[in-house]
């Protein structure tokens, strides 16, 4: 089988839901950035120790739900409530171990901490880009969907800053 289908040479491709649409269409925009942001997971995932594996792991198989969903899959289970929780309840553990933070922080540190805000910013983009498409065409789950991606964001946050502390590495704080 080849990789190549030359279906796409016109600029148009096809959603899971079988819709032709061009390839600058919002939807194609969304899980792109989806998978961009998994791509960078993934670059993590090699970087980051062995207890966050199986985390990182678990959100590359969530981004890759959320692309399909993006895309037109039909499906109840893809994001969840307790996909949510699941996310909500690691960043409460990791900030009951954090002090509290009193000024706005600079990205950087260390290359997995440099990673952790370059995978926040990209889940920033991504929910722009859902909320705008979501005001636009009807997309099943939206609302958990969105909620999903905006509490992932925050995790990459409180993940830096962890790494940074259990790494003893000062983090660069803003100054006017």
């Amino acid at each position: 089988m080849k990789i190549y289908t030359k279906t796409g040479d016109k600029g148009l491709t096809s959603l899971a839901n079988g819709h032709r649409v061009s390839k600058n269409d919002l939807r194609l925009e969304s899980y792109g950035t989806a998978d961009e942001l998994n791509s960078w997971v993934g670059l993590l995932r090699s970087r980051i120790g062995s207890d966050r594996q199986e985390q990182m792991q678990w959100i590359q198989n969530k981004l890759f739900n959320l692309g399909a969903l993006l895309a037109g899959a039909e499906g109840d289970e893809w994001i969840t409530n307790r996909d949510v929780q699941q996310i909500e309840t690691w960043i409460d553990t990791i900030q009951a171990q954090l002090e509290p933070l009193k000024a706005f922080i600079l990205p950087g540190g260390n290359e997995t901490i440099s990673t952790c805000h370059i995978c926040r910013t990209i889940t920033r983009r991504l929910e722009r880009q859902m909320v705008t498409l979501f005001q636009t065409q009807t997309i099943n789950h939206s609302d958990i969907c969105l909620q999903w991606v905006n509490r992932l964001s925050d995790f990459w946050f409180v993940l830096a800053r962890n790494i940074a502390q259990d790494e003893k590495i000062d983090i660069f704080l803003w100054k006017k």
